[in-house]
């Protein structure tokens, strides 16, 4: 009597013990695919990781060629204002000038563009900036030296170098504002803005230079 109901306990328990078989082959395969999303995700990540490196060197290489176009319409234009274009002969000043107008169509069918991505208020600092530096612009013809000096305290606000003037702090806090590439095109424009103003007076004192040899000629001619 005693080992039938041994033996009937034995096969009452024997069900139970095959129901926890599945249980337990079910977390480790639970615990299997956690390993194998890890490992996913770990790699997809590392991929991401290679990809953002690929997607700032492409967007150097195309901040890069944006500023290659501008150097290259800089220069072109000013060859075509230089003194020297001055003192050939009319056919050939003609010529190259035909030749700096096909090299400056051809560098301007070349469109690069480089997108900033900016908050509200960085967006509102690049154009209190633009302003301030195209309100010095539409006054240059008013007073050359006056802009150039203003230019000058404006540019000294960009740069880490110890500036050899004055220096307009309320552009700075206003370029300090900006996203980090817009304060770099900043820069970059009133660079270019300097540059032309420098070959400008050079142009105008070789001119002043030329009139004044011409006077002096001609008075040694009348005596």
């Amino acid at each position: 009597m005693a080992q039938a109901k041994i033996s009937a306990k034995a096969s009452e328990g024997a069900p139970q013990q095959q129901q926890q078989q599945p249980c337990a082959g079910q977390l480790r395969g639970r615990f299997y695919r956690s390993t194998s999303m890890a490992d996913r995700s770990s790699r997809l990540l590392e991929n991401l990781d290679q990809l953002e490196l690929r997607v700032e060197a492409f967007r150097d290489a195309a901040s890069a060629m944006e500023q290659e176009k501008e150097t290259l319409l800089e220069m072109i234009h000013n060859i075509q204002n230089s003194q020297d274009m001055r003192h050939i002969s009319e056919g050939e000043r003609e010529e190259l000038n035909l030749t700096a107008n096909r090299l400056m169509g051809r560098t301007l069918t070349v469109e690069v563009s480089v997108e900033t991505i900016r908050n509200a208020q960085q967006q509102e600092s690049l154009l209190h900036a633009t302003k301030m530096i195209d309100e010095i612009v539409n006054k240059l013809l008013d007073d050359l030296e006056d802009a150039k000096m203003r230019l000058l305290s404006l540019y000294g606000a960009c740069t880490s170098d110890v500036p050899a003037g004055p220096i307009d702090q309320k552009f700075q806090s206003v370029v300090i504002g900006c996203a980090i590439e817009d304060q770099k095109k900043i820069k970059r424009r009133l660079e270019t803005l300097l540059r032309n103003l420098e070959n400008s007076e050079k142009s105008i004192t070789l001119l002043e230079h030329q009139k004044s040899s011409l006077r002096q000629s001609c008075n040694t001619k009348q005596d």
